[in-house]
């Protein structure tokens, strides 16, 4: 049993070079994706690079007090929202009892930030009683539903005439056929196009303006006058559009598609908003190629739903579509083919994968407990975050020439494999982050700076644990090249129980900590890893190839292995135990 373990261990001395190949094929794939993908350097966070800094304050005119618990869940909210957006490294928390601070590092999207942050986000489905095209593009002439792309972003307030269906449903999406835009829009008011079947308390029938009291007549006739009126093309009009409105009355809107502004008078709210479970974009494989938002709905969402979906369904154009109303601003209005049952709705159309994550954003995230008024946005200058960084950075030099300095006075020659080794892991550390940067948005901030020079310590220490096994084989009486083969077993338990120690304890406070914490965490298990990596890929091979040169093999005393300086015994030697019967009777010394 013997010699089939020599064989397999000769055979794996004898190709150290593989080894070698293969972590600089990784080296130069890694730093080829760093070129191609345009970014060279690590994306810096807003205490190095600069951002902008958001500051709210809360209101309390939705019903809600100003306290710790609603607050809290509002930070929460914002930080999901902001993170939602591929925004990392941002910063959201309180500052006193009514002001919440957000920071969104330079070079990421600040604007959709911004206009989300905040955002109340306040969702309803309505049914659309009429629509048109206002500004330059109205068109009194009866004319076609619009069709195409939408931008569902609450900053444009998009507008589509999609089509709405369940998950399972493989019909095809119908055309959009001409709208009765010079229907009177006292007909739409009169029409019932809230059933009464729904189930939702704001969205049970109810007598017509026509045929109610003279104060339902005058609330109908408001709005058929505020419809005639709205120009949703004016920035100030769009604004004040719907302002107020109850989620049981009906109201008018205003949308967005194809950069053309579009009016909308809506029904009263049929579901509400709270009642989508989740919602996220995904390919659209059925129909045409691109993106839609697919949506869950809680029980009693699914039931109102379907139940709005079924009559809307029996209907025409543009009374066929519900309104997904934002803040008071159509985000999207799809239309409806059939009854749409099962909990899970879809909103399928030209979205580009922005545009559909900005709205299954939205949709998922909820409303926040308080409404928020923004009273600054400042620009954040990385003056200071820059003197930080330049003091860091010295730190880690001085910290780093101490080491090799160290290294050299006491391990000599082996020093050149340590600092070989230190060189690798930092070009992997630093392509990597690069690389982590346009992937998942890693932003590089001064406690991530501190956990990469934390770093050097954790590799270093993985060398000297090596280097001192080696020493242990030699003091013993081996040689070289045996020496190196023996001593990685051992070593290689205890680097791998203190690297998991490393990493384990990283992990923990990523999990349990947050903002630029994460950082120092995220860095710390990142190089911890990389000391895996480059001590099993290009340590133990390339100590394997030195053995085998002259200088290292016979000891030389600038070498760092030099036996008589560690004070090794005599070469280990196996004498052949002489054949008599009288065991007892050989000198021990000879033994």
């Amino acid at each position: 049993m013997a010699a089939p373990k020599k064989g397999r261990s000769a055979s794996a001395q004898s190709k150290p070079g593989r080894s070698l190949a293969l972590i600089l094929i990784a080296i130069v794939a890694l730093t080829g994706g760093m070129f191609a993908s345009g970014h060279k350097t690590p994306r810096l966070g807003i205490d190095l690079a600069g951002g902008t800094s958001i500051t709210l304050k809360a209101k309390a005119d939705q019903g809600s007090a100003i306290n710790k618990a609603n607050m809290d869940t509002a930070v929460d909210i914002m930080n999901r929202r902001v993170n939602g957006l591929g925004v990392s490294e941002a910063e959201v928390q309180t500052q006193g009892s009514d002001h919440i601070i957000v920071n969104i590092p330079k070079g990421t999207n600040s604007k959709e930030a911004q206009q989300q942050v905040g955002t109340t986000a306040k969702l309803y489905f309505r049914p659309v009683l009429a629509s048109e095209p206002t500004g330059s593009a109205a068109n009194p002439s009866p004319s076609a539903s619009p069709s195409g792309s939408s931008s569902p972003s609450p900053s444009s307030s998009a507008s589509s005439k999609e089509k709405a269906s369940s998950s399972s449903s493989g019909s095809p999406t119908p055309t959009a056929t001409a709208t009765s835009q010079g229907r009177a829009v006292t007909d739409a008011l009169k029409a019932d196009a809230t059933p009464s079947s729904s189930g939702s308390p704001s969205a049970t029938s109810s007598p017509s303006p026509s045929a109610s009291s003279s104060g339902g007549t005058a609330e109908a006739t408001k709005l058929q006058a505020q419809y005639a009126a709205l120009d949703c093309s004016k920035p100030a009009q769009r604004a004040n559009a719907g302002k107020g409105a109850k989620p049981g009355e009906a109201t008018v809107a205003c949308g967005e598609n194809k950069k053309i502004w579009y009016k909308y008078l809506l029904g009263p709210a049929a579901v509400d908003g709270t009642e989508v479970k989740k919602a996220q974009a995904v390919i659209d494989t059925q129909g045409a190629a691109g993106w839609q938002v697919q949506m869950t709905f809680t029980s009693s969402g699914s039931k109102k739903f379907a139940n709005i979906t079924a009559e809307l369904a029996k209907n025409q154009p543009p009374q066929n579509e519900f309104g997904i109303v934002l803040d008071g601003q159509v985000v999207s209005s799809p239309f409806v083919q059939t009854a749409i049952s099962g909990g899970t709705a879809e909103i399928s159309g030209s979205f580009t994968q922005q545009e559909a994550q900005s709205l299954a954003n939205m949709l998922s995230y909820g409303a926040l407990p308080l409404s928020f008024k923004e009273e600054t946005v400042t620009t954040v200058t990385a003056a200071l975050g820059g003197e930080q960084l330049h003091a860091g950075l010295i730190a880690g030099a001085i910290g780093l020439a101490l080491v090799v300095i160290y290294l050299i006075a006491y391990y000599r020659g082996l020093s050149i494999v340590a600092m070989a080794s230190l060189l690798v892991s930092a070009i992997l550390t630093y392509v990597i982050m690069s690389l982590l940067g346009p992937a998942i948005n890693f932003a590089l901030n001064l406690p991530a700076v501190c956990g990469a020079i934390v770093a050097i310590g954790i590799t270093a220490d993985s060398f000297i644990v090596y280097f001192e096994r080696i020493r242990d084989e030699i003091r013993e009486g081996r040689s070289l090249r045996p020496a190196v083969e023996r001593a990685w077993p051992r070593a290689r338990r205890t680097i791998l129980v203190s690297d998991f120690v490393s990493f384990l304890a990283a992990a923990v406070l990523f999990i349990v900590t947050v903002g630029k914490v994460q950082g120092f965490a995220f860095t710390l298990g990142l190089t911890t890893v990389l000391d895996v990596v480059v001590v099993f890929f290009f340590t133990k091979p390339l100590m394997t190839l030195l053995a085998r040169r002259k200088f290292f093999a016979n000891g030389h005393k600038w070498s760092g292995l030099d036996p008589k300086s560690l004070g090794a015994k005599p070469p280990l030697r196996r004498t052949r135990r002489p054949a008599g019967p009288a065991a007892g009777s050989v000198d021990p010394k000879e033994a």
